[in-house]
């Protein structure tokens, strides 16, 4: 991020970035949901990996592309992210993920319907989160599996810390220049989104893989005015904030934490700088 990009210039492309990233991976859960264009989790999931790949690629350079709470508080514990701008970036990143819905609101209202009257469910009563589910996350995912008991509450919020300390382990060693085994930096968008979908792949059956709290929230927050109300908030199980914020914040800090201290902990640069100008000031 260059130091002359305005700082609006600076939201408004972290902004479009969750744009990106939430309009072809939940347009990819539409298409799947309410159309099967989509055969099983790896194809959302790879949709999901590519999207934020592209938003990297286009919004990198300006923002960063954080795209997800959890990890700009990462950066901001642990990479010297500026804490004044946590809060403009998650409002930015939630104004995008809402306008993202939106959208595919406006695309695929009718088919919603469609599907809706097919399954004969009533926006808004219990069983709706099958329509829900193309913005918010539930758990289980009930597109998948049955509901009475498959995944508790304690094992979705373990889900998704998990799947989140994945996702920020890998963007702070694939980001990091210490490391030695990175990927060269025009590669590392991808090798982010490949993450992402591999992460996917495993959390989604169980609690559709949210890992970022803008992701959820969002959409999540659309779907209440639009008719799902207490189905998308707080949900038919409850737990959407202990599950789809708290855990893929905490898990993100846990994750970041385990990379910079337990692989490249920065004090151990300091440390070698350290001996090596006691070595110096020894010869001399």
């Amino acid at each position: 991020m260059s130091s002359e990009t305005p700082y609006w210039r600076v939201l408004a492309a972290e902004s479009f970035a969750t744009f990106i990233l939430v309009f072809f991976g939940t347009g990819a859960v539409h298409a799947a949901v309410l159309t099967s264009a989509q055969a099983g989790v790896w194809q959302v999931a790879i949709v999901w990996g590519v999207a934020i790949s592209l938003a990297i690629y286009a919004a990198g350079a300006i923002s960063g592309a954080h795209m997800n709470p959890a990890i700009t508080l990462a950066f901001a514990a642990f990479r010297d992210f500026p804490v004044r701008r946590v809060i403009p970036y998650i409002a930015a990143q939630l104004l995008g993920a809402i306008a993202a819905a939106a959208l595919l609101y406006a695309l695929y209202h009718n088919l919603i319907s469609q599907f809706e009257a097919a399954h004969q469910l009533t926006r808004g009563l219990p069983g709706s989160e099958l329509s829900a589910m193309v913005y918010g996350e539930y758990f289980p995912n009930p597109g998948l599996l049955d509901a009475s008991g498959a995944v508790t509450l304690p094992q979705a919020m373990l889900a998704e810390g998990i799947g989140a300390g994945l996702l920020a382990f890998f963007v702070f060693a694939v980001t990091d220049g210490r490391n030695a085994g990175r990927p060269h930096a025009g590669i590392a968008p991808l090798m982010i989104g490949l993450s992402v979908s591999i992460i996917i792949s495993i959390i989604a059956p169980l609690t559709q893989a949210g890992l970022n709290p803008a992701r959820d929230f969002g959409p999540r927050l659309f779907a209440f005015f639009a008719g799902w109300g207490s189905i998308a908030i707080p949900g038919p199980r409850g737990g959407f904030f202990t599950v789809y914020i708290l855990s893929p914040i905490a898990g993100a800090l846990l994750g970041a934490a385990i990379y910079q201290i337990l692989v490249f902990h920065p004090g151990k640069d300091k440390v070698r700088e350290a001996k090596g100008r006691l070595v110096e000031r020894s010869k001399a």
